[in-house]
């Protein structure tokens, strides 16, 4: 039990630990916009919850439980180490300027190992808990509790402490000529720890009670409903008589209990059907939620939160909020005598989701305020750096203004002319810089004159050295705000020594962050609680109308939701032509609304059923059928037997009588 436990701690720190950092190595390593970056990402997490079908069949049908845990975790392991390789950008940093020369080649690979990990973290995901619950016996009942209990703290404690961890190891600055953001290391260490899951889990090998596969329950079902289609269009003629429903045309093939049991999921399954919307708000914490938190500010004074980071507050608050909901929110809506049912409380749940949008197009809208103003697609932008210590005149098509000494000025400009001749070089270049964007410099250099464009997303002091050729040094410090950026104009009057930084002078480009990162908790705490009230009743209520032996295809039919929830979020992103990120939030919100609508109203006609009492009376028919049938036999075995010792006395009949007959 202890080699599973660890298994699926460090299991699931590999995961979360990979997938928080995830939305921001696509924008700032790969120079992926952020409707792109949320489309990939969702496409991974919707692969991750499509593969556990798989994985429970093959584990149930071929391999067995052991032996796909550990092939599947060999692939996980390998497209994490992959996805780490990828993430290093000297491999094709050909003229060492801290930028990837080949981006297609780092694409390529993060796309193999995200889909390896897909497929690894999904197919294993259904084995590992069913492969400890087999290491009890029947009569071991409370200490399979106490492994479960335990078994899901280790999931909760993996995840929340790979959100802290990762985005710190990914903040740090790692390379072998140009140091940049350390995605490497924030793949690397989930790699090392999926490494040591697969190793502990592999030590444990001869203590395991294996059982041997013995048929996927999900594919006899599937079996079931399309034998029963099937013969339902064979049959659709008006002369064949109509069955009560339409499961029952598997009859001829299927015994009445699993029809009858096939018909409680269908039931169920039936209800899930608006449940993808939820998750498709629920899940873009890791997505829009991060990206939004890039252009907040996130000191907090005693610390200083990275915007990945603030994913933490979803497993804080559901280690806060569950007890308190079964513990005091719902005794006392029992004590006022309501009837807070399962479908009820699930309802509530995708509303408060709806509100957590709400809330996050509000902070949006906030946040849009305090941005700077990018040129659009029709505009150009030109950055004009007066180096001299006089005013200079500037022409720029039809367009005149003057720079002041030693200032920078933005002009953006629909068609750009022809600029006029001035006692300055004009030197254009295109940077990217990997925490930003492709950024257009146009620096006029005279004399000594020169300038640095310093750009930070994130928090920090910055440390500048300025060198000459007789090894003289002057070092500099600039404090980056976050989204902060700034230009450092050398002055010509620029000399070594003690007081060189005075000759230094900065100009702010863009200003930093004001919106605080605080103003996103109350939409985490919304989220949190429609989860806690959404997601741990819809699984309780689901496995309560669930045929004690088709548990399973449900828990398929619930990650298949998520999935499902996870491609509408891409569609969205990709189809939605809204300019304004407030306005997508607002687009969500509206339709899980429409969506809980809908969801109630299903929900109002729903029966209740006790599965338990269903296949009871199922398995009294069965006995009182096999009794029927036994007294039949009887029946059939005495009438044969009369029949026989009639025939026996009517041939000793005949012979006596054809013996007198002759006498």
């Amino acid at each position: 039990i202890f080699f599973i436990v660890v298994n699926e701690f460090c299991e699931r720190f590999s995961y979360y630990g990979m997938r928080a950092v995830l939305v921001l190595y696509f924008k700032y390593f790969l120079g992926w916009d952020d409707d792109f970056a949320t489309t990939i990402y969702h496409t991974f997490v919707a692969l991750c919850y499509l593969t556990p079908i798989l994985g429970a069949i093959v584990a149930d049908s071929w391999l067995g439980k052991f032996k796909t845990i550990v092939y599947l975790s060999i692939v996980y392991a390998l497209g994490q180490v992959i996805m780490a390789v990828s993430a290093i950008h000297d491999i094709t940093d050909t003229n060492r300027d801290g930028t990837p020369d080949n981006m297609t080649f780092h694409v390529a690979l993060s796309m193999v190992g995200l889909v390896l990990i897909a497929l690894g973290t999904g197919g294993i995901k259904p084995c590992v808990a069913a492969f400890g619950g087999d290491q009890f016996e029947d009569h071991q009942e409370k200490q399979r509790s106490t492994f479960f209990s335990i078994f899901y703290l280790s999931i909760n404690a993996g995840s929340l402490l790979s959100t802290v961890i990762t985005p710190i190891l990914r903040a740090q600055e790692c390379g072998i000529h140009v140091p940049q953001k350390c995605y490497p290391l924030a793949f690397g260490v989930p790699a090392a720890l999926m490494v040591v899951a697969l190793i502990v889990f592999i030590v444990g090998s001869g203590m395991y009670n294996k059982t041997a596969p013995q048929g996927n329950i999900l594919v006899k079902v599937c079996k079931c409903i399309g034998f029963a289609i099937k013969n339902r269009f064979q049959h659709r003629s008006p002369q064949y008589p109509k069955r009560s429903h339409w499961m029952d045309w598997a009859e001829e093939k299927y015994d009445k209990l699993l029809i009858a049991q096939v018909k409680m999921v269908l039931k169920v399954l039936f209800l899930y059907i608006p449940l993808p919307m939820f998750w498709a708000l629920f899940d873009q914490q890791g997505s829009r939620w991060t990206l939004q938190a890039t252009t907040m500010d996130g000191d907090f004074g005693i610390l200083i939160i990275q915007p990945d980071q603030m994913q933490t507050v979803n497993p804080i608050l559901i280690l806060i909020l569950v007890p308190i909901m079964d513990s005091v929110i719902y005794p006392l809506i029992s004590k006022c005598k309501l009837n807070f049912s399962p479908l009820k409380r699930m309802t509530v749940g995708m509303f408060l989701a709806a509100l957590a949008f709400v809330a996050a197009g509000l902070v949006q809208i906030q946040i849009d305020q305090t941005l700077p103003q990018f040129p659009s697609d029709t505009v150009s932008q030109a950055k004009f750096i007066n180096m001299l210590d006089r005013k200079l005149p500037i022409r720029a098509g039809a367009n005149n203004f003057t720079l002041d000494p030693f200032t920078v000025l933005f002009w953006e400009l629909r068609t750009l002319g022809p600029l006029p001749p001035t006692p300055c070089r004009i030197i254009f270049w295109c940077h990217r810089d990997s925490k930003r964007h492709f950024i257009l410099y146009v620096s006029y250099i005279h004399a000594r004159g020169t300038s640095v464009a310093l750009i930070a997303v994130f928090l920090v002091r910055a440390a500048y050295r300025i060198k000459d050729n007789a090894g003289k040094e002057c070092l500099y410090t600039q404090s980056l705000g976050f989204g902060s950026s700034y230009t450092l104009i050398i002055k010509p009057t620029f000399q070594f020594g003690q007081n060189c930084t005075e000759s230094i002078q900065p100009v702010m480009d863009i200003s930093p962050n004001s919106f605080h990162m605080a103003w996103q908790i109350p939409q985490y705490f919304l989220i949190t609680a429609g989860e806690v009230v959404f997601s741990v009743t819809g699984l309780e209520f689901s496995y309560s109308q669930a045929p004690s032996n088709m548990k399973s295809v449900l828990q398929a039919g619930w990650l298949l939701t998520v999935a499902v929830g996870n491609i509408i979020v891409l569609i969205v992103a990709e189809a939605a032509t809204l300019s304004e990120q407030w306005a997508e939030y607002i687009l969500f919100a509206s339709l899980l609304i429409l969506v809980c609508i809908i969801f109630a109203f299903m929900a109002y006609f729903y029966t209740y059923i006790d599965p338990t009492k269903i296949e009871a009376q199922f398995a009294h028919n069965d006995d009182d059928e096999k009794k029927r049938k036994s007294v039949e036999m009887v029946r059939k075995d005495s009438f044969q037997n009369h029949n026989k010792n009639r025939r026996s006395s009517d041939s000793n009949f005949d012979e006596n009588k054809f013996k007198n007959s002759r006498l």
